[in-house]
C-alpha cells in the first residue's frame, strides 16, 4: 500500500514525548481514514530516544525509523526523511509536542490549493530577534512569511523532488521552493509550551540564520547570475574606497596641509577596499565562466507540462 501522507519528524533527545506523539498521530490517521506513514529520524540522540524509537518501529509497521550515528543537524535529518517518504503529501513537525498533530487536516486541506504550507505559530514568540530575523527574510527573499522557523510545514511531493537542502537551510525551504515557482502559503497553527527536555535547534538560530540568509539570497536570485552578486559587492567596495581616497587626496596635493595621525590608516583602508572590490569583480567573472562551462549539466527549468512536443524537442508549453 502506497501512503498518501508521509509525516517526517526530526528527533534529538525527545524521549519524553515520542510515544505520545506517535499515539496522537495514529489517532489522526484513523480519524481521517488516511493511508499514511510516520518517518522519524533520530539525530544522534543520547537520552534513550533511540531505544524508544526502535520499540515504536517494532510495534507499528507504519512507523519507520532512521538513526544517525552522530548529530548531523536538522537539515540532514529532514533530507533523509524526504528521501524515504512515499506519500503525495509530506508533512513535517517537531518531536517535542509543541506542534499539535491535530492541525494535520488543515494542512492537507491547504495543500489542495498550494504547493507549500508553512505554519505560523500562535501565540508567537515575543523575542525581538526572531521578529527581526523574519522581517529580514521577507525583505531578502520576497516570500511573505511571518514565521520562517516553524517546524509545522507541508509539501507536495514534487516540491521536494526539485528542492534539496543541506547545512542549516531547512528553515528556508519555502523560500527555495518559491524561487522555483511553487506556490507558498502560510497557515496559523497552535503552538504549545515545551513539556520536557530543552530546545536544541534554536540556541544558535539567529547568528547562523543570518549567514544562511546570504546563501539563500545567492541561490534564489543570483545562482545563474553570479557576476551581478559579486559585481555588486565589488562595485560597492570600489566606490567607497575611491571616495575615501578622494577625501584624503588633498593631504597629498597641498603641501601646506599637515596630515593628521590617522591619515595613514585611512589610506590603508581605502586601498584595501579598492583591492577587495577588484577581487570581488574578478570572482564574479570566474563564476560566470564556470557557469557557462557547466550549462549542459544544469537541471532543467521547472516545466509544468509539455503539450504536443516530441521527446527530442526542447520547446515547452508551460502554464
Amino acid at each position: 500500500m502506497i501512503p498518501t501522507v508521509s509525516v517526517v519528524i526530526p528527533c534529538y533527545n525527545e524521549v519524553g514525548t515520542l510515544r505520545e506523539l506517535h499515539t496522537r498521530l495514529r489517532a489522526e490517521f484513523e480519524r481521517l481514514e488516511l493511508q499514511a506513514e510516520i518517518i522519524i529520524i533520530d539525530d544522534g540522540s543520547t537520552d534513550g530516544s533511540r531505544e524508544a524509537l526502535r520499540a515504536l518501529a517494532v510495534e507499528d509497521p507504519l512507523c519507520r525509523v532512521v538513526t544517525f550515528r552522530c548529530t548531523c543537524g536538522k537539515s540532514a535529518a529532514l533530507q533523509a526523511g524526504f528521501s524515504l517518504a512515499q506519500g503525495e503529501y509530506i508533512l513535517t513537525l517537531d518531536a517535542d509536542l509543541q506542534d499539535d498533530p491535530a492541525e494535520m487536516p488543515r494542512f492537507l486541506e491547504a495543500l489542495q490549493q498550494a504547493d507549500v504550507v508553512s505554519g505560523r505559530r500562535c501565540p508567537a514568540a515575543g523575542a525581538v530577534a526572531p521578529e527581526f530575523f523574519n522581517r529580514m527574510v521577507r525583505a531578502v527573499t520576497g516570500v511573505k512569511l511571518h514565521d520562517i522557523s516553524s517546524g509545522w510545514k507541508g509539501y507536495r511531493r514534487q516540491v521536494l523532488r526539485e528542492v534539496t537542502i543541506y547545512g542549516e537551510l531547512h528553515r528556508f525551504l519555502p523560500a527555495l521552493a518559491a524561487a522555483r515557482g511553487f506556490r507558498v502559503v502560510e497557515l496559523p497553527v497552535k503552538h504549545y509550551p515545551r513539556r520536557s527536555g530543552k530546545s536544541k535547534y534554536e540556541a544558535e538560530h539567529f547568528p547562523h540564520g543570518l549567514l544562511d540568509l546570504f546563501t539563500v539570497a545567492f541561490l534564489t536570485k543570483y545562482r545563474f547570475r553570479p557576476l551581478r552578486y559579486f559585481g555588486g559587492l565589488g562595485s560597492g567596495c570600489l566606490l567607497v574606497g575611491l571616495a575615501l581616497g578622494a577625501v584624503l587626496s588633498p593631504y597629498l596635493t597641498i603641501a601646506s596641509i599637515t596630515p593628521p595621525q590617522w591619515h595613514f590608516f585611512m589610506w590603508l583602508i581605502a586601498l584595501a577596499l579598492v583591492i577587495l572590490g577588484a577581487l570581488f569583480i574578478a570572482l564574479g567573472v570566474v563564476a560566470e565562466a564556470q557557469l557557462a562551462s557547466t550549462l549542459p549539466s544544469l537541471p532543467p527549468p521547472p516545466v509544468i507540462e509539455r503539450i504536443n512536443c516530441a521527446e527530442n524537442e526542447t520547446v515547452f508549453e508551460a502554464r
